[in-house]
């Protein structure tokens, strides 16, 4: 395994392991089936190869905070995953579609269990900043990234 690649796992795990304090069990009895984004096949090529990027949940939370915390295992693992892909500038827009989904799950969190109005506006922004980005990438991905 080269220096980049080794490098990148360490700070992969880093990264997934740093959450540990957040919540136990964040998975239990919530369907994740839509916590994901569907990656292109490009961007699986490298699928696990980043391992099991699980992150260690050590308490209890209440409903607000397990739903904000829900999908970042999903997108944790598949943003490592496509980060993987040999290819960098492939690799980038892998990491990045489920790193924006990661987003748009917190922000789907917000308002389904957020008050503040702001808060709330910020959370439709940022979904709609990122679905659009998204769908840029994975056009990309499709086109000029499957010549790359």
């Amino acid at each position: 395994m080269n220096l980049f690649k080794r490098t990148l796992l360490t700070g992969a795990f880093l990264i997934a392991t740093s959450g540990s304090a957040f919540a136990q069990d964040a998975m239990a009895g919530h369907d994740m089936s839509a916590a994901g984004a569907e990656l292109p096949e490009i961007c699986k090529t490298a699928e696990g190869m980043a391992g099991d990027m699980a992150m260690d949940m050590s308490h209890e939370m209440d409903a607000a905070h397990t739903d904000l915390m829900a999908g970042m295992d999903v997108t944790n693992k598949q943003m490592m995953d496509g980060m993987m892909v040999e290819d960098i500038d492939v690799a980038f827009v892998c990491g990045m579609i489920p790193h924006h989904q990661g987003a748009i799950n917190m922000a789907k969190a917000e308002l389904e269990h957020g008050d503040n109005q702001w808060a709330r506006e910020m959370a439709q922004k940022v979904i709609d900043a990122q679905e659009a980005e998204i769908a840029e990438m994975v056009e990309w991905l499709e086109g000029e990234g499957a010549s790359e």
